[in-house]
């Protein structure tokens, strides 16, 4: 927990003026920074679901200990997403924007109001919110399977939500202002592409591969 207090701290003394150039402004309601902290909460919160019904539904440690390894993880990394938008005075939901629009945004740096496009650029499958995202009938059939068909679905359903996930992490390490939220980001896309290296060995020794 200090750990996430002090990178959300960091977060919020990172626009302050100084030899960086920075903004001394909170990002803006549309800008890359918020877009992100409000998307990935969100992509976070469902591996976190799917990582809680997979430990359920299989005694396989290999398993387990990935999937508590990941909520564990993007339990913490969502807390300071949300707890950037607080210090920045921003919603953690806006109604009208359309997931992963900020990733269309040319001028929603830090402190500006943002050039909100409603242009969305997630290509999700029909039924899921985001880039990776599960649906409703597949988290169903997580929830209903056991054993290797319990793996494989969640091994599957993973990569393709990391694959989701890391897209989205490189735009805000291109494209965000605060440095601490561009770190996560990057610190992210290391990670979650090196789950899926083990994702992919994991389903293999299943006699399984990835979908797509």
């Amino acid at each position: 927990m200090f750990a996430v207090g002090a990178t959300v701290a960091a977060a919020s003394d990172s626009g302050g003026s100084g030899s960086s150039g920075t903004s001394s402004r909170a990002p803006g309601r549309y800008s890359p920074d918020a877009g992100f902290a409000r998307d990935m909460a969100v992509h976070h919160q469902q591996a976190v679901e799917m990582s809680f019904i997979v430990r359920d539904r299989t005694k396989d440690e290999p398993v387990r200990s990935l999937a508590y390894d990941i909520a564990n993880t993007q339990a913490n990394q969502r807390g300071m997403l949300l707890g950037w938008l607080d210090l920045w005075g921003l919603p953690k939901v806006i109604a009208d924007e359309p997931p992963m629009s900020w990733m269309a945004t040319s001028d929603g740096g830090a402190g500006g109001a943002g050039s909100h496009h409603g242009h969305d650029m997630g290509a999700a499958k029909p039924g899921a919110l985001m880039t990776g995202m599960a649906t409703k009938e597949e988290l169903a059939a997580l929830g209903a399977a056991e054993g290797r068909d319990a793996e494989v679905l969640y091994l599957q359903l993973m990569t393709d939500h990391h694959k989701g996930g890391v897209a989205m992490a490189r735009g805000c390490a291109r494209q965000c202002a605060t440095p601490a939220e561009r770190a996560l980001a990057q610190g992210m896309v290391e990670a979650q592409q090196s789950e899926l290296t083990l994702m992919a060995d994991m389903l293999k020794r299943r006699g399984a591969a990835p979908r797509g």
